[in-house]
């Protein structure tokens, strides 16, 4: 099968809030819009034929769960990672995020501490804090352009009584991909210091050729390990707002869905259903294209950043479609950094800062879109920036 990931959509006018929304978010509307963590292409056929489909049944009344939802999942973990999972281990969730606030509260205490590591998804930060537990920092180690976990350091927030960590696997923004070693390292002092972990694993199936993505939970039967998994960045279909947690048998599950029964947000979106469903089920060819698409664009990118903006250092991802631009030898604060990809070059990013104060003098730049319009945005910048010194 062919897919052609090439062709342009247009987005804007469709309440996208990574093209709507540039007037509010950047001040001006003619950025090219390289920032929100969605993709500019199509979702899969199936996908959208299941969405019409279910369109023409003329009742959009409350809607149960299916058991076909909950084995399209099972049947995708099994043959993408091997990983068996159990009906009764899967909470469908209206969200990652929901997710995570909610495991948050279901597992841990108010005032427990609660370990991030940055630079990360800048919602982890705002998940512990606006539950009343308390933030403590592990940052990551930043090498020779490699990112990697500080145990050392891990060790003495564990030592401060953490009893929680929340884990990026796949990482956004840096996109590290975790090798085992690293993962049974940290599984080690979980189960040492008896720390619950929250896997956030959305970019799971988003791993470039020649990489692999080892589900935590899957390495060990010791540690309580809580993932969040969703079809959502894999097939592009964020707006419709259906995750699931799996939540291993020695965890109160009981507990993690009094909190989501206190929000109120139990009900199911029948188009949710419709598409994750279709999506699991049908979409692992458009999937395999993305990702050699995606490569390409990834290298071509780093061969241009290479080439033309020696200031400008790409942390190589393994994963995700987003790259992650080390900007700090162009001697800009962050206002200013920010403000000379938007007023200078006209392209919308991240700024790095937003991550945690490790992405001071970083971007993340979107790479989920047509080739010519990375190529574009890039050369956008190389016009503008200034000479290297």
């Amino acid at each position: 099968m062919s897919f052609d990931f090439d062709q342009a959509v247009d987005r804007s006018g469709s309440s996208s809030v990574k093209f709507d929304a540039r007037k509010a978010y950047f001040g001006r509307e003619d950025v090219m819009p390289m920032w929100v963590a969605d993709m500019d292409f199509a979702a899969p056929a199936e996908v959208s034929e299941a969405l019409v489909a279910r369109a023409r049944h003329p009742v959009y009344g409350y809607t149960l769960y299916p058991d076909s939802l909950y084995q399209s999942l099972i049947d995708w973990c099994d043959r993408r990672y091997n990983w068996s999972l159990k009906r009764n281990q899967i909470m469908m969730c209206p969200g990652v995020v929901p997710s995570i606030h909610a495991a948050i509260q279901g597992v841990t205490q108010p005032g427990d501490k609660v370990i991030v590591q940055p630079p990360v998804y800048f919602p982890f930060f705002s998940a512990v804090t606006k539950t009343g537990r308390e933030l403590v920092l592990n940052p990551l180690k930043l090498e020779n352009g490699h990112y990697s976990m500080d145990l050392n350091h891990l060790e003495d927030c564990a030592r401060q009584g953490a009893k929680m960590l929340l884990l990026c696997s796949p990482h956004n923004p840096v996109g590290r991909v975790w090798r085992r070693q690293e993962l049974e390292a940290l599984l080690s002092l979980a189960e040492r210091y008896q720390m619950t972990i929250i896997s956030d694993e959305i970019h799971a199936d988003l791993i470039y050729p020649g990489e692999t993505h080892l589900p935590l939970a899957d390495l060990s039967d010791s540690v309580n390990v809580l993932t969040t998994v969703a079809p959502s960045k894999t097939f592009n279909i964020p707006g419709l707002g259906l995750s699931a947690l799996v939540v291993p048998d020695k965890a109160d599950r009981k507990a993690i869905k009094q909190v989501f029964d206190s929000w109120h947000v139990s009900a199911a979106n029948p188009f949710s259903i419709s598409a994750f469903e279709a999506a699991y089920n049908y979409g692992e060819a458009w999937l395999d294209a993305l990702m050699q698409y995606l490569q390409q664009s990834r290298d071509e990118a780093a061969q241009f950043i290479d080439e033309a903006l020696p200031d400008i250092k790409l942390i190589q991802p393994q994963g995700t479609y987003l790259l992650w631009l080390d900007c700090r030898q162009m001697g800009l604060d962050n206002p200013t950094l920010r403000q000379f990809f938007i007023e200078q070059a006209g392209v919308g990013m991240n700024p790095g800062y937003v991550f945690g104060d490790n992405g001071s003098g970083f971007m993340r730049l979107n790479i989920g879109t047509p080739r010519a319009r990375v190529e574009r945005a890039l050369q956008k910048i190389a016009v503008v920036m200034p000479v290297s010194r």
